[in-house]
């Protein structure tokens, strides 16, 4: 070997970047309607859902749809603890209240008995009605919101909005609509976003 030589090393490895999905852009600020608001809070992602009513072009992240279903639910759990104490109180007063008739007839006695019904309990009327007014009022007044955070969550996941009617496919519908509600937010879905 010469002193101009270099000695025969293997070849360093060199090394590749690893995969780096293309960046998601989201909104900078909460006030900004027109992005995604990745790691919304509660109150930023309630916000957001009530100012954008009936948007249905753009996206949601995960956190405002989730944050949402959660304010949903908490809207509707007292009219509906209202209805069903209503319905508990009357089933119970209803079943204590049963009497038995007993109808002769020339081939033997026959046994019925016989109750009031729910709703014709005092007590269980007024909460069973309460609920169920409330609960429809709650309904009518977030179907149109719900309908379009639902289609916004499933642009960000990079599909488009008419996949929530898999919710109407008996038995399984639901259980789709859930996993890609579950989805991570991916760069593609930026397609859905509203051009200025």
């Amino acid at each position: 070997m010469s002193s101009n030589a270099t000695p025969d090393y293997p070849a360093t490895p060199t090394y590749k970047q690893p995969y780096a999905p293309a960046p998601i852009h989201g909104a900078a600020s909460p006030d900004d309607l027109t992005l995604p608001l990745y790691g919304a809070t509660f109150p930023q992602a309630v916000k957001r859902y009530l100012r954008k009513y009936a948007t249905f072009t753009g996206r949601a992240s995960r956190s405002e749809y989730w944050w949402v279903t959660l304010f949903v639910f908490l809207v509707t759990l007292i009219p509906s603890i209202l209805f069903f104490t209503g319905v508990l109180i009357g089933a119970t007063s209803a079943a204590a209240q049963r009497e038995a008739v007993v109808f002769d007839s020339s081939t033997g006695s026959r046994t019925y008995y016989t109750q009031p019904g729910i709703l014709e309990i005092p007590g269980a009327a007024p909460l069973i009605l309460t609920g169920v007014v409330l609960l429809g009022l709650i309904w009518l007044a977030t179907i149109v919101p719900n309908l379009a955070l639902a289609w916004r969550r499933l642009h960000d996941a990079n599909f488009p909005g008419p996949f929530y009617f898999f919710s109407l496919i008996p038995s399984v519908g639901g259980i789709i609509l859930l996993v890609l509600f579950l989805l991570p937010s991916k760069p593609e879905g930026q397609r859905f976003d509203t051009v200025r």
